[in-house]
């Protein structure tokens, strides 16, 4: 469900957003504090407000500027702009991005599971602070990425409250 990663609609739901499981890019826990990716966020925050932007940019600032950085790499490896020697060379390539080192599989799909499944938990009000906070979403899937168990069923997870 595309919604639940804007902050105007994590503070306009606050804590009516517990216990929802929903998809996510990127998220400030752990396992995704790469290097670099600090930097992004806070670059992005800054100019964010003043722009009309998300607030908090998680959901997309951090994958664009790694999809970029995967294209500056490439070309910068390859020398060229070619499409299909750009193809060629990420096939098989590896990058360091700022949500971590990307590779992609022999269909183009990123060769380990990226995208995010999170659990909304511990909102007590719907101000944009609580959704800085790592501790108001847990990474439930994949596993290699969690921060976090699922609740369930759904009631349990609402209890979080």
């Amino acid at each position: 469900m595309i919604g639940p990663q804007s902050s105007a609609v994590q503070t306009a739901l606050g804590p009516l957003l517990n216990g929802l499981v929903n998809y996510e890019y990127w998220l400030p826990v752990p396992k995704m504090m790469v290097r670099g990716v600090a930097d992004v966020i806070s670059r992005y925050q800054l100019r964010a407000g003043s722009e009309g932007a998300d607030a908090l940019g998680y959901y997309v600032a951090p994958l664009a500027y790694a999809q970029m950085q995967v294209v500056e790499q490439a070309v910068s490896a390859t020398g060229t702009i070619d499409g299909r020697a750009l193809v060629e060379y990420t096939r098989t390539a590896s990058f360091a991005t700022a949500t971590g080192d990307v590779k992609f599989a022999e269909g183009g799909e990123w060769s380990s599971p990226r995208v995010l499944h999170v659990q909304f938990r511990n909102i007590r009000s719907n101000d944009i602070a609580e959704f800085k906070d790592a501790r108001t979403r847990a990474v439930v899937a994949p596993d290699a990425l969690a921060s976090g168990e699922l609740l369930y069923p759904y009631a349990e997870a609402k209890k979080s409250r």
